[in-house]
């Protein structure tokens, strides 16, 4: 078997029969400075389905499977080293290693796109069908010159991607989230819902997660707010950390997770494990799509539900976004104080909002002042992050939630992201500032010992 957990017994592709790539069939037409590499990646892409082909047929893939990676790529080289001879190819020594590694990529890893894996400055894959691939560096979506050789090759290696962690996609199941065995989240839709061909979007996973002291030295975050946060959340305030897609929320509360005692058991729950928690007592769990027959579908529901006997200290979800919300807030009000989780959201109130309405969609026979009685005394923080127009991630409010006026949930924001302008290049400038409210949770920081600098909520501060 592959480190991916399937045969290598790849089907040999028909080359007489195999589709011309027309990346103008189905894509902007590309650049002029671009038209020259994207040639020579068609033709190298053609080239090594050709001796891929013919590797088929010379390796004994029952012999193959039992090899170890060292071994499997000192064999593959040797056979495409001996093809590249015969099919007269003038590749220099440096050419003939690389592409021997691209071809046992395409055996037995995710073929075109495992460089841009192994790239670390890359974030995020965004595959538009066969002919179209963008990247994601330093916040810029940039078109990278990697295409594949049909919409049947990409299903391929998407079916190879979601093989691997027990689930399927097809024409029956076109939707499927999964991760690779890195914990890259990846999400792809196929035909019928992808009209042009499979879309794929990897979001990659960090080898060295980022702490806050990184976030501190990028900008998203300055010193003085971050030692508040964190402060609190080794205090047990419940923290709900709200933005939108691709602003950071995930990698902001693995950030935070380290403030939390490494004497505390904690149990994550995710839709697709992807949180780096450095704590020693960590229980994973994870949602489970239905089998083929529409059915043992375990939703995040249950996992909260079932968490709650399994005697956690703090019970962290990787997002919220349905009806679990409700046994979230039971959770964070019956002992599991400093339980943390993320929700897609503009600004703070707006997260107040989204978390009453996920409450209602559980079809819960409850009013809506006892909803959001129940969100004033179990959340303690909103964070809010945002992605910038200049690709940068910021946190751009801490917000505390104070109680109830009425049937209207209080929230006091204590720090803001101040926009002043942007340079010439678009690079976003601003300042943090203190609002002057003073959070009522510090009264609870103090008592557990952990204590803010004075001055530190002066309305005149700037970080």
């Amino acid at each position: 078997m592959s480190r991916f957990g399937f045969s290598n017994a790849v089907k040999k592709p028909d080359m007489e029969q195999a589709p011309q790539v027309t990346p103008e069939a189905s894509t902007p037409k590309p650049a002029p400075q671009m038209a020259a590499a994207d040639a020579k990646a068609f033709d190298q892409l053609d080239a090594k389905l050709r001796i891929h082909a013919k590797l088929i047929d010379e390796l004994d893939l029952s012999a193959l499977d039992k090899m170890d990676d060292e071994t499997m790529r000192r064999r593959v080289r040797g056979i495409v080293s001996e093809i590249i001879k015969k099919e007269e190819m003038a590749l220099s020594a440096a050419e003939e290693a690389s592409f021997a590694d691209a071809v046992m990529d395409e055996m037995t890893g995710l073929g075109p796109i495992e460089p841009l894996l192994k790239d670390d400055s890359i974030a995020d894959i965004l595959i538009n069908g066969c002919n179209q691939v963008y990247v994601e560096r330093h916040g810029k979506l940039q078109l990278a010159p990697v295409r594949f050789a049909d919409n049947d090759h990409l299903l391929r290696i998407v079916q190879r991607i979601v093989a691997a962690v027990g689930r399927r996609v097809d024409e029956s199941q076109p939707l499927v989230d999964a991760r690779l065995l890195d914990g890259s989240r990846v999400n792809a839709a196929v035909l019928p819902i992808a009209i042009d061909g499979p879309l794929v979007s990897i979001r990659k996973f960090s080898k060295s997660p980022l702490t806050m002291e990184k976030l501190v030295g990028f900008g998203a975050i300055p010193q003085p707010v971050a030692d508040f946060i964190l402060g609190a959340v080794k205090c047990r305030a419940s923290t709900v950390i709200s933005g939108g897609t691709g602003s950071g929320k995930t990698t902001l509360l693995n950030a935070l997770s380290a403030a939390i005692s490494p004497d505390e058991r904690l149990i994550t729950i995710e839709d697709a494990a992807e949180l780096q928690l450095q704590q020693p007592h960590v229980a994973r769990m994870e949602t489970r799509p239905p089998n083929i027959e529409g059915k043992g579908e375990i939703r995040q529901r249950e996992l909260v539900k079932n968490a709650l006997r399994m005697r956690p200290d703090r019970v962290i979800l990787g997002e919220v976004r349905s009806e679990e919300a409700f046994d979230m807030l039971q959770a964070m009000n019956t002992g599991h104080e400093g339980s943390m989780a993320t929700i897609h959201a503009n600004n703070p109130r707006d997260a107040l909002t989204r978390l009453e309405q996920m409450v209602m969609m559980g079809g819960m026979k409850i009013s809506e002042t006892a909803i959001r009685g129940q969100i004033a005394s179990a959340v303690n923080f909103i964070v809010q992050a945002t992605r910038l127009s200049d690709g940068s991630r910021k946190v751009v409010s801490i917000s505390e939630v104070t109680g109830m006026e009425g049937a209207v949930v209080q929230l006091q924001e204590i720090f803001r992201f101040e926009r002043t302008g942007t340079t010439d290049e678009g690079k976003v400038q601003g300042h943090f500032a203190a609002t002057g409210l003073r959070p009522k949770f510090l009264d609870e920081m103090e008592r557990r010992g952990v204590h803010m600098p004075e001055g530190m909520f002066d309305p005149s501060m700037r970080f």
